[in-house]
């Protein structure tokens, strides 16, 4: 039986890593191991990384596996190697008290490594970025979280999905759209602001003319007493103290499942979608990064006041 606390030193792009425990099982029912997390994000790393650049992460760790305890940790954890990017940014509202956090920006494959070797099995970023030469953050996404009350589910927020789409590209927008590795998915686009308060107010609007459009299907008001059978579309995802999870983040579900970015002709048949580490593996292979556009200058789009009031 091999040594728990086994270590093993690996040069990754030049940066020397300790990596430990690589036997251990992480998700049980599938035999997944630490070692095959740090594996996928590596192999993942090529599409992953653009959509974590500049962007301050969340991550929720799993030390002891899925079926166990979990932390959300936003800070900067005791021993972040002094060649990982932090940035230090106000934590209104945090329920340590503290005035700032010190989060993490994934800017290289190490990093990636480093925290894989940390049991951080979901990454989730914010709607915005911080450029290195920034005055402030920039807002730069859009983001709508579909979610299904049971007994609908993620063939429902396909059926959603798709008139969202509509709605959006009738504005000019240029959406795409993941699974959320969980029970739902979700739909972003690019965008351009200068009040980043103005995505809320737009993906509010958008949400209750969903409502309006498909009372039997949607709702967009917060109560959980609303959604049984709907889906909820949570426009407020793009409160900018607020975080989604990441494209092609794993999840901590039974099996290592990925949120997973979709071809549209996939979200208009419907249907099951839910994809593993392996299966998104061989579809980047196949497909390329299917939620590309959101990186692309040229599909971005500037929101205005009268965008948001119109109706």
């Amino acid at each position: 039986m091999p040594d728990k606390k086994e270590t093993v030193t690996v040069d990754v792009d030049g940066r020397h890593l300790t990596l430990s425990n690589l036997a251990k099982v992480l998700y049980p029912q599938a035999g997944f191991a630490k070692g095959e997390v740090i594996d996928y994000y590596t192999r993942i790393a090529a599409v992953l990384l653009p959509h974590l650049a500049d962007r301050p992460l969340t991550v929720k760790r799993y030390p002891n596996g899925v079926d166990e305890k979990f932390f959300f940790e936003k800070n900067a954890p005791r021993g972040t190697p002094s060649w990982v990017r932090t940035v230090n940014l106000p934590a209104p509202g945090s329920t340590k008290n503290r005035e700032t956090i010190d989060y993490v920006v994934v800017e290289e494959l190490p990093t990636m490594v480093w925290l894989a070797n940390l049991a951080a099995l979901e990454l989730h970023v914010p709607q915005w970025r911080v450029p290195r030469r920034a005055r402030k953050p920039r807002t730069d996404l859009i983001v709508f979280d579909l979610d299904p009350g049971p007994p609908a589910t993620i063939a429902e927020c396909c059926e959603v999905a798709v008139r969202l789409r509509a709605a959006l590209e009738d504005d000019g927008l240029h959406p795409v759209a993941k699974t959320s590795g969980s029970k739902g998915m979700q739909v972003s686009a690019p965008v351009e602001v200068t009040d980043p308060e103005l995505t809320s107010s737009y993906a509010h609007k958008l949400a209750r003319h969903l409502e309006q459009e498909l009372p039997e299907l949607v709702v967009s008001r917060m109560s959980k007493s609303l959604r049984p059978g709907k889906i909820f579309v949570d426009w407020s995802q793009n409160n900018p103290a607020k975080t989604t999870v990441a494209p092609y983040s794993l999840r901590a579900k039974a099996t290592p499942t990925v949120s997973t970015p979709l071809l549209w002709d996939e979200v208009d048949a419907g249907g099951q979608l839910s994809f593993t580490a392996d299966e998104v593996l061989a579809r980047v292979e196949e497909h390329g990064d299917l939620f590309a556009d959101v990186l692309d200058d040229g599909n971005r789009v500037r929101l205005t006041a009268s965008m948001v009031a119109a109706e």
